[in-house]
């Protein structure tokens, strides 16, 4: 398959795609290779016409995938049709006469403002470096609104002290300045201390107990243990936190530009999901308190 790996070397290399992004890419390709190989007899991409395209998106509807996830894969196949053409490898597009399945807006799911409080007053976290690793962990996810990983990806010198900010590597290779504040800035420095007594060294700040980097689903496992004791959202993962942290900043006042930044979104329509949540509480507020409502 030299044409899907010859375009996911060009995502990581010079879209500078992470390898995450990269990995979701190629197993949508993989997958369309494969339908193609099943059901029409052929690997290659210059044989496929739009009726091909349809069948696969028939083929999912019929597995059961959600629109959302079948749009992801259509973006997946239109990305890599305008390399190909670009790269003169097929004559035509067969995506122009494909239309994909209409999605629901979901509303980001969040976790509540007394529940986080409980989440960080009430719960008690061990006093070993475990302990201290995953309470910050927590309250860096929801004080800085950072991504999975990012967060897995920060240097012990992504910490500057002196000017109370947190430098993030986010998409596309692109840094952004986080502030802290002294709460935060205290457990850090507890975190360092306790960190210091493991070996062997690593320059990663976030590390297992025997000093090695942290992984995803470990990270994962950390934050949905603790938020299961204090919430029943269906979902308990980092980007809860994310959310979280997002729609709490706009429902105390912070505007959308601010979280933008903050959060390291490209544009602002990406933001603006946020709002609708708020929106939804001042529905849930004005049912509530007025009368006639």
């Amino acid at each position: 398959m030299p044409h899907i790996s010859d375009f996911c070397d060009y995502l990581q290399h010079q879209k500078r795609y992470s390898l995450h992004t990269v990995t979701a890419y190629q197993k949508d390709l993989e997958q369309f290779q494969q339908f193609l190989l099943l059901e029409f007899e052929t690997e290659s991409f210059k044989d496929v016409s739009a009726s091909f395209i349809r069948s696969w998106i028939v083929k999912l509807i019929e597995e059961g995938i959600s629109p959302r996830t079948i749009n992801r894969k259509i973006s997946s196949l239109k990305s890599f049709y305008k390399h190909l053409l670009k790269n003169k490898l097929v004559d035509k597009n067969p995506l122009l006469k494909v239309i994909t399945p209409k999605t629901s807006k979901r509303l980001p799911v969040f976790v509540g403002e007394n529940e986080i409080n409980n989440l960080f007053e009430n719960i008690k976290y061990d006093d070993d470096y475990e302990g201290k690793r995953d309470q910050l962990i927590l309250e860096l996810f929801y004080a800085t609104g950072t991504r999975l990983s990012e967060l897995i990806e920060l240097k012990l010198d992504s910490i500057d002290f002196n000017n109370s900010t947190i430098k993030v590597l986010g998409k596309r290779n692109k840094e952004r300045l986080i502030p802290i504040g002294k709460n935060l800035t205290t457990l850090i420095k507890e975190y360092i201390k306790e960190r210091e007594k493991l070996t062997p060294k690593n320059s990663y700040f976030f590390l297992t107990k025997i000093g090695k980097k942290l992984y995803p689903k470990l990270v994962y496992s950390i934050v949905n243990s603790y938020l299961s004791q204090v919430t029943t959202v269906s979902k308990k993962s980092p980007h809860v936190l994310r959310h979280t942290f997002a729609t709490h900043m706009l429902n105390n006042g912070a505007d959308l530009n601010t979280i933008k930044e903050i959060l390291g979104h490209a544009n602002l329509s990406a933001t603006q999901v946020y709002t609708h949540n708020t929106i939804e509480k001042l529905k849930n507020i004005h049912k509530q308190a007025h009368p006639k409502a």
